[in-house]
Parts: C-alpha cells; structure tokens; sequence
C-alpha cells in the first residue's frame, strides 16, 4: 500500500506546521504526518519548513524583533529575514503561523494568525492522542550548517525522541538531504527507517562541506551502484516527482494498470522503499497536459496526475492535500 503522508500537515488548507494542519491531516486520513526542524537559539527543535520564517509566521509584525532581521548563506543560498537560530523559544511562541503561499491558497491564508508555532514534542503529543496510529516523518534540516552553528541536530533529535517515549517507536521515521546526520542517528541507535533525500540536481551539503567540487551529485547517487551501496545503510529514498516520472509520458496516461518508473523499480531491486514529494492540486504544480483554465491556483486534473504517481508502486507520497491524496489512493485500489 502506498502510504498517504501529509506534508507539513493538511498544508493545503491550512497554514503549515500548525496544530490546525495536523489536526486536520489526521482527521482527512493520513498514514503519517511529515514536519521540518530547525533550530531555536536554545536548542529546542521547532517545526518550520526552514529557519528563515519571514514567509511562515508573523515576525515582521513585531517591532521588537526588528533588529534581529540579518542576512545569512545557508547551504550556499543567501537569504535575508529572521532565523530562528537567532530567537529562544519563549521569543518565537509568541509568533502565530501564516500561509506562506497566499495568492495559490486564499482559503488557507484566512486561517493566518490563528496558530502559534510548535515544538517537535508538540507534535509527538498530537499523534500520541490520535484516535488510530499516525506514523511521523520527521526531516532534519541543513544539519552541517547548523553543526558549524552549535547545533548538533542527530544528538539533538535523538534526545527529544527519548524523553517522550519515540526514540524505539515503530511509527518513526528520519529524512534528510545530507546522510551525516542518517549516519549519526544510526550509530546512536535511534530506532526508525532512515531515508535519504535527493534533490533533482546538485550535490548534498555535508558532501560539498567534505569534497568541495569533487561532491557526487544526487543524480550519480541514482546509479545502480549506488543505490545498492545506499541500501547497505539506509531504508530508502526519497525523490522529486520528475525524477519519479522521468520518461512517463503524461499526456497517454489512463486510468488502468501499473506506470513504469525506473527509479522505482531499480531502488526496489536494490533493496530501498521509494518515496515521492509532493503532490499538489493547483495547476501551478501539475505537468502542462493536466492543467486546466488559465488559472494556476485553480485545480487541474489532479487525480489523473496523482493516480498515475501513485501506480508506479512508489511505496509513499508526501501530499499538501490529504483528502485528495487518499481519494487518489482508495480509486487505485490501494486504501488501507
């Protein structure tokens, strides 16, 4: 079965990484639920999709905070704002969540300010008190920049899961794009599937860190050799829908029988679940042949495009959309 994760929470219609989103997620029926770490100044891990959180929370609106807005480069990007490496937690509880794409989800952003961010032992208690078991995904986050900051993020994780109870839990699993950090929760013997993150292009932080132009890029971590080395030390992968569907002609997709995706089946003969990120309604996200109108925040052929993912038997999907991802799902035939 494919399992349904919701990415950030229901983040499709509510703000991300908000108590609303993972509530709502829950209740749509997710598999798991997929938050992103970063940082506070005193070492409490909270949920944002980055550390930069000008675009995903009210910061800007606190004249108190002004003086804190800088310019950083994390993993080679340059990025001006405020980080939350630079606030303690007491300082960034006392920000409220916001849609950090409002002109696609207007519906979402009349939610704006309703939440305040939350800690990963936040979201623990959440599943904890789920009415059915909700697995978590959780994702670490620039873990070399932030080791160079102070921040050792496996000890760190490692920490949070044994003081509330998910350090041996079934239900866990850890992603990153850099596999330092897999490696360090694996040698602590953090309990969960360890799954690395591979962008299109490019090359992972911690091996530019090491190897500097000499790094593998992610594409050469997709040979066969490589995935069978991968598959030594790792549960499985995680990819773009372009990668996924590199070769898939959409335009002669229907509604019957499996969708041949090499990636998918050379990870699986290797040994790797596969997963995918992350399927999205709005036209703005779907490939040209599935769009609909003119309209880019209005929702194409959505469940054409998501059943098809889901047919290549990729083992899970990250969706903003709960309810739509789990529709898509039970139409192929493989709801729970």
């Amino acid at each position: 079965m494919t399992l349904v994760i919701a990415h950030r929470g229901a983040s499709g219609h509510r703000p991300e990484h908000s108590r609303s989103a993972y509530d709502l997620a829950i209740a749509m029926g997710c598999d798991a639920i997929e938050p992103d770490l970063v940082p506070t100044r005193d070492g409490v891990l909270v949920l944002r999709h980055e550390n930069e959180i000008s675009g995903t929370t009210d910061v800007a609106d606190h004249p108190g905070f002004a003086d804190r807005r800088t310019t950083k480069t994390v993993d080679g990007q340059t990025l001006t704002g405020w980080f939350t490496e630079d606030f303690t937690w007491a300082e960034l509880r006392t920000l409220r969540t916001w849609e950090r794409l409002p002109a696609l989800r207007p519906l979402s952003a009349g939610h704006d300010g309703e939440d305040p961010i939350l800690r990963l032992e936040d979201l623990l208690a959440i599943l904890d008190d789920a009415p059915r078991p909700v697995g978590l995904v959780a994702e670490v986050k620039h873990a070399t920049y932030f080791e160079h900051a102070g921040f050792p993020m496996g000890a760190m994780l490692d920490a949070v899961l044994g003081d509330s109870g998910w350090r041996q839990d079934e239900r866990l699993t850890v992603e990153s794009f850099e596999k330092g950090v897999l490696r360090d929760l694996r040698a602590r013997r953090t309990g969960g599937r360890l799954v690395y993150l591979q962008e299109a292009r490019g090359s992972a932080a911690d091996e530019v860190a090491s190897h500097g132009s000499l790094a593998p890029s992610y594409a050469s971590e997709r040979s066969d050799e490589a995935l069978a080395e991968l598959a030594t030390e790792f549960h499985g992968i995680s990819v773009d829908l372009k990668t996924l569907m590199a070769g898939v002609d959409t335009r002669a997709l229907d509604d019957r029988g499996p969708v041949r995706s090499s990636i998918v089946d050379r990870a699986h003969d290797a040994g790797l679940d596969v997963f995918t990120w992350t399927l999205r309604p709005e036209n703005r996200f779907l490939p040209a042949p599935l769009r609909r109108g003119g309209d880019v925040a209005a929702h194409g052929d959505w469940e054409r495009w998501f059943t098809s993912v889901i047919r290549t038997g990729v083992d899970g999907v990250f969706a903003d959309h709960t309810d739509l991802a789990v529709a898509a799902r039970s139409a192929v035939g493989g709801a729970a």
